[in-house]
């Protein structure tokens, strides 16, 4: 999920969103974050000193309240101002810790300002600026620009929650006014923005919040919000990808339709499924979505590639292998096919019997792949069996991906992803979904995510996920007896579920 060291304001929320999903809640982690906060404070003034503490209605003013709580009950002489109205408060988490707050009558002076003319000067040893996090992209209230003025010219020692109020944690610019802090208490990882060193951070505290590590080792509805785009109003055909499916033969049509099906599901605009013509009649029945693009013959073959190129040229991504065969011609198309993606730097998806024909001259590839064994294709791609439990087989999958080059998402009961460096596992879906299929709807939601520019580990971990859980819904409603269309209705529910942040597994 997270590739860099460093975090992006998207990846901090699906981090977050994996340690709820874990049973680990946003209470939970508000608790240690202010916690950590009191800690920074502590570690500078001595217990009697006087803290103000500025919070703000969303998710980092209540961070700022838990602190003052905690600062509370260190003996230390609080002052919380809650910035807005208390009715506008944002997050759930924040007014639960509002509430208990304003019952801590005898040890905390809690207030309520709302308009910049109530803000005056900070009398106080130490002040927490609580006020927004990292979801600030720009845009101050007057009554905010106040209280961050009001900080900047007092003398106090000076603690920003998570990020300094007014700095885009993204890029580490400061647009407006911005709090200049002595520390920063920043959570879980530095931000991206934090590169550059920006003045106003003073010193970078990173506290760790108990996230479980599974948070960023199991992949989870974090991982869908990576991948996935808001569609604006002013949005028009193209903006969410192009895409090209390759597969078919004389013998199988399902496969590809069924791949192209997964990509539609994701929001994809555009999507090519190219078929042998024996096996077009059938793809274009499926559904009126389908674009069928016909290829003379009963399967691919080199003949076909002169036909392909227009659409090579105008797509975003390729997938390639459902229901191909494995008919000598049809294996060096698909590598004639490999190459032509390359020439145009178009990124992959490669499945089943492409994969099967790839794996007699693996080589790295020019281009961001994606290859999707299951265990006895892995071993035709590499030539080594992914034995063991899910923690073996991940090595063994980092070890070949890192070979390859490539990102390799091994299909089983826990599916393992890996780019060479980054190994996640995936533990969505259930035994009924070893039906034939349901490999081809991962092909096709992983690839529709890549063709809306998405990273290709990232989108493989999003479509083990999407795709289990689409399979894990359809054996609530009717049992083990799942086909790969019923996953393809599903997809688009895991998906807003997902981005919404509504999946629990606890």
């Amino acid at each position: 999920m997270i590739l860099d060291d460093y975090l992006t304001s998207k990846e901090i929320q699906a981090a977050e969103y994996n340690a709820n999903y874990l049973g680990v809640s946003n209470l939970m982690l508000m608790e240690s974050a202010g916690g950590a906060v009191a800690d920074a404070v502590a570690a500078k003034v001595k217990a009697g000193g006087r803290v103000f503490v500025a919070c703000g209605l969303g998710g980092n003013g209540g961070d700022g309240l838990v602190a003052a709580r905690h600062l509370a009950g260190r003996g230390y002489s609080v002052k919380a101002a809650l910035v807005g109205g208390a009715g506008s408060i944002r997050s759930e988490e924040t007014r639960h810790n509002f509430d208990a707050a304003q019952l801590m009558t005898g040890s905390l002076e809690l207030e309520v300002v709302e308009d910049s003319a109530e803000v005056g000067e900070i009398e106080a040893d130490a002040i927490v600026d609580a006020l927004i996090g990292y979801t600030y992209k720009g845009g101050l209230s007057p009554v905010m620009r106040a209280m961050i003025r009001a900080i900047n010219a007092s003398a106090a020692y000076t603690v920003a929650v998570d990020t300094p109020t007014g700095l885009v944690v993204d890029t580490g610019e400061a647009p407006e006014d911005c709090v200049e802090a002595d520390a920063t208490v920043t959570f879980h990882k530095p931000k991206t923005g934090f590169r550059g060193k920006p003045k106003q951070l003073g010193r970078l505290i990173v506290a760790k919040l108990g996230l479980p590590p599974e948070a960023e080792t199991f992949t989870g509805p974090g991982d869908v919000l990576l991948v996935h785009r808001r569609r604006e109003a002013e949005g028009h055909k193209g903006m969410f990808g192009r895409l090209l499916v390759v597969g078919g033969s004389e013998t199988y049509h399902g496969a590809p339709a069924l791949a192209s099906m997964g990509a539609h599901s994701t929001g994809v605009d555009l999507v090519y499924t190219a078929v042998p013509e024996t096996a077009a009649e059938g793809v274009a029945a499926i559904s009126p979505s389908m674009i069928v693009v016909k290829l003379k013959g009963e399967r691919l073959t080199p003949k076909n590639l002169p036909q392909l190129e227009p659409f090579l040229d105008k797509v975003d991504a390729v997938a390639l292998g459902p229901g191909l065969g494995l008919h000598e011609d049809t294996k060096k198309a698909a590598l004639q096919l490999i190459k032509a993606a390359e020439s145009r730097g178009l990124p992959l998806v490669v499945d089943a019997d492409a994969l099967k024909a790839f794996g007699e001259k693996p080589r790295r590839l020019k281009v961001p792949a994606v290859f999707t064994p299951h265990s006895r294709e892995f071993e035709v791609l590499t030539g080594r069996k992914a034995d063991g439990d899910w923690r073996e087989k991940g090595k063994i999958v980092e070890e070949e991906a890192k070979r390859l080059g490539s990102v390799i998402l091994l299909k089983g009961a826990v599916d393992v992803i890996s780019d060479g460096s980054h190994t996640r596992f995936n533990w969505t879906g259930n035994p009924g979904m070893t039906v034939g299929g349901t490999g081809d709807v991962l092909t096709g939601i992983t690839v529709g995510y890549v063709s809306q520019g998405a990273h290709p580990m990232q989108a493989a971990c999003a479509g083990a996920f999407i795709n289990g859980a689409a399979g894990d819904a359809v054996y609530s409603e009717k049992g083990y007896h799942i086909l790969p269309e019923d996953v393809v209705q599903f997809i688009p529910y895991v998906v807003e579920d997902a981005v919404d942040g509504r999946m629990r597994l606890v």
